[in-house]
């Protein structure tokens, strides 16, 4: 309730998605006026509103104004403030994406803090449904900008979509059919986990014995999933494909160009993590000689990698500006490619041209941020629900049993009744029974994969768009 008071009251005056717009590095180009143009096309300037009527057989001829493309056009800069984000597209989306994973980041802070600290066994982690509405607003924004690509009809951007979304899921199945030995999400022992604890739970209640959904059922619900969080981040890859190679050629500091490559890398650096030839094996048995000796216990291991995760996180979050900004020097480049054709463009072409670049730096900003919350807060999750420890020192959670973690001693409570009594104990005992079947040992599988698959998505896009953009265009 607190932070929902935030949310109300300090974000419209202290907003983290304004500032990251409005903090006075991000400029955009004005599209030039007609009279700019006629002056610049050598063509008098008329008195008055409008342009010049010309009269043929006494009908008028509303011809629009056309100048050469060759013209000597150099275009005006302005920093983008508070004003001009106002009449963006999709402006409202991006900052409540934004402004709510800040309140939710900073949710799940105090509250890690607290059970840090207090240690409370019969307690609701708050935290966890605050994590999850962010997943929620993240796949409603990007589920929005894809409806608008099939709203199109002339162009090819439907067609990406339904391609990238079958390709991905012949790719999750193969994902998942691979052996725990190369990857190590830990979904097979989740699931078999999963399975026995829902059979007894059953056996408790007096029914039949049956697993609740079989491993094949399972798999192909799972691929859905994430052919849909593949088609939903198709083309925010390949956008910063795009701006990734922008930025590169528009930055001369080498360091700026050395953290632009990690940044692009690092949804590959991310998979690496959980192949466990490349990663796991060689810290925790390198092969040095015949002693064999772990840099690192195998919860330290999970611990790092969390936080290789969240440092990567901030890295993509620290160059959006170079980002953005070579979202933005579009304009100026259209211009300049237009210059090398020959040829007349409308003015109102022209001016279209320019002003649509900075019209849509929200939707380019959602497709930024979108994929790195949730990126972010599925690992959260994953550190929560999967019981892991922040400490790199600490021993994990996970070593306690699942009864232990979830099953707490349950203290009757004060009630006149003897029948209201005994159904808050079955509701007690009915939730107790709940949350034994949902065990760490699921959730630590299912998240595991879900943050390996939408940095493997972002990669596969990204790679993709680095191509296409790098060479077919060039051919």
């Amino acid at each position: 309730m607190v932070m929902a008071s935030v949310l109300q009251k300090i974000i419209p005056h202290y907003s983290l998605a304004r500032w990251l717009l409005c903090n006075g590095s991000l400029y955009w180009y004005q599209h030039p006026t007609e009279e700019e143009l006629r002056t610049l096309a050598g063509k008098q300037q008329l008195k008055g509103k409008g342009k010049k009527d010309r009269r043929y057989n006494g009908h008028i001829d509303n011809k629009p104004l056309t100048i050469p493309k060759d013209i000597d056009l150099h275009l005006e800069t302005k920093p983008v403030t508070e004003v001009d984000t106002l009449a963006l597209h999709y402006f409202p989306e991006y900052q409540w994406l934004v402004d709510f994973t800040v309140a939710a980041t900073v949710v799940y802070l105090v509250t890690e803090a607290y059970y840090s600290l207090m240690v409370p066994s019969q307690e609701m982690n708050i935290s966890i449904v605050w994590c999850m509405l962010v997943l929620a607003f993240a796949v409603k924004a990007l589920f929005s900008l894809t409806t608008h690509y099939f709203k199109v009809e002339d162009g090819g951007e439907r067609s990406v979509c339904v391609t990238f979304g079958f390709f991905f899921f012949v790719k999750a199945m193969a994902i998942l059919i691979v052996t725990e030995n190369y990857l190590e999400f830990g979904l097979e022992t989740g699931f078999s986990n999963f399975t026995e604890s829902a059979v007894q739970f059953l056996e408790k209640q007096g029914l039949e014995p049956q697993g609740p959904v079989s491993k094949l059922t399972f798999k192909l619900f799972l691929a859905m999933l994430c052919s849909l969080i593949g088609a939903f981040l198709t083309f925010p890859g390949l956008r910063l494909a795009q701006m990734h190679l922008d930025a590169l050629n528009q930055t001369t500091e080498k360091f700026t160009q050395f953290l632009l490559h990690i940044n692009f890398l690092a949804p590959l650096l991310m998979l690496l993590l959980w192949v466990k030839p490349i990663t796991k094996d060689y810290i925790l048995n390198p092969p040095l000689g015949k002693e064999s000796v772990p840099l690192m216990t195998e919860d330290t291991f999970d611990t790092v990698r969390l936080w290789i995760i969240i440092v990567l996180c901030a890295l993509r979050l620290t160059m959006m500006r170079y980002h953005l900004q070579a979202y933005l020097n579009l304009a100026q480049k259209c211009v300049a490619q237009m210059k090398k054709e020959a040829g007349r463009i409308s003015t109102t072409e022209l001016q279209k041209m320019v002003a649509r670049v900075f019209y849509y730096l929200c939707v380019i900003a959602l497709q930024y941020v979108a994929p790195l919350v949730m990126l972010l807060h599925t690992t959260l999750l994953l550190k929560t629900l999967g019981n892991h420890s922040w400490g790199i020192n600490t021993e994990s959670e996970s070593s306690m049993s699942a009864a232990e973690a979830y099953n707490p001693p349950f203290s009757e409570l004060p009630c006149p009744e003897e029948k209201m009594k005994a159904t808050v104990t079955q509701i007690t005992v009915a939730l107790g029974g709940l949350k034994t079947i949902f065990t760490p040992l699921l959730f630590r599988g299912l998240l595991s994969f879900l943050t390996w698959w939408i940095s493997a998505c972002l990669f596969a896009t990204s790679l993709f768009g680095l191509f296409y953009h790098q060479y077919l265009i060039v051919a």
